[in-house]
């Protein structure tokens, strides 16, 4: 049995590595590289890494047949190519503290998309903590952010992030089943790979017109960061982590990242924490903490007790 430390190290450290991009993006976006360009940087590191490390620990094995390689496919457009073309794109334009406060809207798609693909049943309960995640995440979206930046491109920002937060949740209803069936790298490998099929192409020459010479040896860090610690560690270590963590655990650092982000984006002075954001986020995280939620088990009829005649 792992022990608890080590689980709630791994977890913490996923949940600061994502809480530290939202503010640490704004310094590279858009003085020093546009949006594309990193996505390009950090997706094609990654499926480069996800290759060869592929070719070390499952080199045998292989994702077969037609419905497997197509979901695959569906997971690497999704997960991989738009939701990180969309996350950035969105973060470039919005604040740090209204990104982090929509990606925790995920887990609600997760239900709805299990709803429609799994045919799982949505309860009363669930259905309320959807509407009250979706009016929160409205709100966000539609409110004027506190930096006084152009409201147009805030909302288009916010919009795109509503994107990325709901196709991340559809893409993890449909990688599951290639990570209970295959190794996690061989996985990982053809996802990447096919974000990377699509991605690259549209962010070369972003990547390229970047002035390299002149970035400060911050900025080098940090897109190292995006490159290592926000795609290829805290995966890592978020999918060790899936192994041993109850829901319950995992719902607690769905909450602590924008927490973490908030107090990051502050400190650093890239955001203003409002009385606004404070309700918004309240709904939001009232929200998925229902949808979260394990309907109760159905009551088992009475059985009736034999009796001596």
């Amino acid at each position: 049995m792992v022990s608890k430390l080590r689980l709630h190290t791994a977890l913490f450290l996923v949940a600061l590595i994502y809480a530290g991009t939202y503010s640490l993006a704004k310094d590279i976006m858009p003085h020093y590289m546009q949006p594309l360009g990193i996505v390009t940087l950090r997706i094609g590191g990654a499926a480069l890494f996800f290759a060869l490390i592929k070719r070390v620990v499952a080199p045998q094995d292989k994702i077969v047949g037609r419905a497997d390689n197509l979901r695959a496919i569906a997971c690497g457009l999704l997960g991989i190519a738009l939701n990180q073309l969309s996350f950035f794109a969105g973060l470039n334009l919005t604040t740090p503290i209204n990104a982090s406060l929509l990606q925790t809207i995920s887990p609600i798609v997760v239900v709805l998309a299990s709803a429609v693909l799994l045919s799982e049943k949505i309860t009363p309960t669930r259905l309320l903590g959807i509407l009250l995640g979706a009016a929160g995440a409205a709100a966000l979206i539609l409110s004027r952010p506190a930096s006084g930046k152009v409201p147009a491109d805030a909302l288009l920002g916010n919009a795109y992030l509503l994107v990325n937060a709901a196709v991340f949740g559809l893409y993890l209803v449909l990688v599951a089943p290639l990570m209970r069936t295959y190794h996690a790298f061989t996985v990982l490998a053809r996802i990447f790979l096919v974000g990377a099929v699509v991605v690259v192409p549209l962010g070369l020459r972003q990547a390229l017109a970047a002035d390299y010479a002149h970035f400060p040896l911050y900025i080098w860090g940090e897109i190292g960061y995006m490159v290592f610690f926000l795609t290829i560690l805290a995966y890592l270590l978020n999918n060790w982590a899936l192994k041993f963590a109850s829901p319950a655990l995992l719902g607690v650092y769905i909450y602590l990242q924008p927490v973490l982000a908030v107090l990051i984006a502050v400190a650093t002075g890239k955001d203003i924490f409002t009385l606004d954001k404070a309700w918004q986020a309240a709904l939001i995280f009232v929200g998925v903490w229902l949808v979260g939620r394990k309907p109760k088990p159905a009551a088992l009829p009475p059985t009736a007790v034999p009796t001596a005649d």
